[in-house]
C-alpha cells in the first residue's frame, strides 16, 4: 500500500473543501442524532465521574439552561443516572471550544462544504471570561445564554440566509494576512465576518436597537468568528478523514481530562492520553495552580493547518499566550517538520506566502519525536470561575506512537 498517495489524497481533500456557513438552526433539529436527553462535549468520550471542573461546570449550566437541572448536584445526578447522556461533538459531525457543550435548545451555526457535501455545526461565542464554555455558570452566564438564544440567535439566522452564505474558506485566507491565526487570534476574522453579516442584520432585526445591539455584541467579541472557523475546520478534516491507508491526523481534541486523536486511515477508533496543562499568561489574580488540565476541541484548527501551526501570521499573539514574535515564528517553521503538506490557500506573509503546515503524519511526529503546537484558553480547574489565562500546549507523544503501532497491525506492516 502507497501511504504517501493516501495521504496525498486526505490532504488534498482537506485543503479542496470549501466550508461555507449557510444557516443557523436549534441543535436539537439541526445535528445529526441530537436528542432532547443529550449534551454533546469537547474532546473524547468522558463521564461525569472523570470529568474536569470546567467541563462539570458547562455541564451544569446547560442543564439549567435546558431547566433539567438546579445545580451541580442535581447536574450530576441526572447525568449519573443515565437521564442525561454525555457524547463527543465529533461523533455529531460538531465542535465546541474549551467544554464544548451544545444542549438540545442552543442555535448552532450550519455549515456545508461545497466541494464534498458534508455538514458541520458550531454553537455560537460567548466571549472572554466568566463564561459556559470555561465552566461558569452564574446568572448572569445564563442571562446572556438567554438573550443570545432570544434575540441574537433569530436575527443571525436570517442575516445569515440573506446574505446568501459566508465562504470561511476565503475568510480564513484573508484575516491570516491581517494578523490572525485562526484560534486564539481572530481579530481580523471578527471583524470580517461582522462586515459581512452586519447589513443583513440591520434588515433582518424587528428595530434598530436590537440590530445595533446584535452588531455591538459581534465587534465587540473578538472570538465571535472562532465557532465558524472551528465549525469550518471540522468540514475540511472530515472531508480528509476515512482514506485508507492514510496517516493523516483528522481529529485531536481535549476534554479537561483526555486529548484524543483520531487518524484519517483508521475509522473513528481514539487513541487517548492524559492531557497537559498549558503553559502562559494569567489574568491578574490567577495564576498556574489555578488551571485546569487543556481542554475544547479548537485544535481542530491545528489539525486543519491553522492555529498554533500558522502562529508566524500572528506575531501580536504573543501578547496573550506568551513568549515572543520569533517563537511564533519558530513554531510554524517546526510544524513543517511533522506535516504532510503545505497549504495551497491558507498562506503566510512573513514567510513569502508559503503555505501553512498542514496535514499531521503520525509518521513524522514519531519518527521526529515533534508533538504539534497548540496554542488555547486556559480554564479554572473547578467549577464555575471560567477563564483565567491564555497559553500554549502540545499533545502526549502517546497517542501518536499508539497510533502509528495500530496503523501498522492494521494495516499489515
Amino acid at each position: 500500500m502507497d501511504i504517501d498517495k493516501a495521504n496525498k489524497q486526505a490532504v488534498e481533500r482537506m485543503m479542496q473543501a470549501q466550508p461555507v456557513v449557510t444557516g443557523m438552526g436549534k441543535a436539537l433539529d439541526a445535528i445529526p442524532g441530537m436528542q432532547e436527553d443529550l449534551l454533546l462535549h469537547a474532546g473524547p468520550p468522558i463521564t461525569w465521574e472523570r470529568a474536569s471542573g470546567p467541563m462539570r461546570g458547562a455541564i451544569t449550566g446547560a442543564l439549567i439552561f435546558e431547566g433539567k437541572a438546579k445545580d451541580e448536584s442535581s447536574a450530576k445526578k441526572l447525568v449519573e443516572s443515565g437521564a442525561i447522556k454525555l457524547e463527543p461533538c465529533h461523533h455529531h459531525q460538531a465542535v465546541g471550544p474549551m467544554a464544548g457543550v451544545i444542549c438540545p435548545s442552543m442555535s448552532v451555526y450550519i455549515l456545508e462544504n461545497k466541494t464534498h457535501g458534508n455538514l458541520s455545526y458550531s454553537n455560537l461565542n460567548e466571549g472572554y471570561g466568566k463564561v459556559l464554555r470555561y465552566g461558569a455558570y452564574s446568572p448572569e452566564v445564563l442571562e446572556r445564554l438567554r438573550w443570545m438564544e432570544e434575540v441574537m440567535a433569530p436575527v443571525l439566522r436570517e442575516a445569515i440566509i440573506m446574505s446568501g452564505g459566508i465562504d470561511m474558506r476565503a475568510l480564513l485566507a484573508e484575516s491570516l494576512h491581517m494578523g490572525d491565526e485562526g484560534h486564539n487570534r481572530n481579530k481580523a476574522g471578527s471583524i470580517i465576518f461582522t462586515t459581512k453579516l452586519a447589513p443583513f442584520i440591520a434588515r433582518a432585526a424587528p428595530n434598530s436597537e436590537t440590530a445595533a445591539s446584535i452588531i455591538q455584541k459581534l465587534a465587540d467579541n473578538a472570538l465571535s468568528v472562532l465557532n465558524p472557523v472551528m465549525a469550518a475546520c471540522k468540514g475540511m478534516v472530515d472531508a480528509a478523514h476515512g482514506v485508507e491507508g492514510s496517516t493523516i491526523v483528522s481529529v485531536m481534541a481535549r476534554n479537561g481530562t483526555d486529548f484524543g486523536i483520531r487518524i484519517s486511515g483508521l475509522g473513528d477508533r481514539w487513541f487517548t492520553a492524559p492531557v497537559a496543562v498549558p503553559q502562559g499568561l494569567y489574568f491578574p489574580g490567577f495564576t498556574a495552580e489555578d488551571a485546569s488540565g487543556d481542554i475544547g476541541d479548537s485544535t481542530i484548527t491545528e489539525t486543519a493547518g491553522i492555529g498554533g501551526f500558522a502562529m508566524a501570521s500572528a506575531p501580536a499573539i504573543v501578547t496573550f499566550v506568551s513568549g515572543t514574535p520569533r517563537d511564533a515564528m519558530n513554531a510554524t517553521l517546526e510544524m513543517y517538520e511533522i506535516c504532510f503538506s503545505e497549504h495551497k490557500y491558507f498562506t503566510i506573509p512573513p514567510l513569502d506566502f508559503r503555505g501553512t503546515p498542514t496535514g499531521i503524519d503520525i509518521r513524522k511526529v514519531v519518527e521526529t519525536g515533534i508533538t504539534p503546537r497548540v496554542n488555547t484558553g486556559i480554564a479554572h480547574k473547578d467549577a464555575g470561575v471560567g477563564q483565567v489565562g491564555a497559553g500554549l500546549v502540545r499533545p502526549p507523544m502517546e497517542m501518536f506512537q499508539n497510533a502509528l503501532v495500530a496503523f501498522a497491525e492494521e494495516y499489515g506492516y
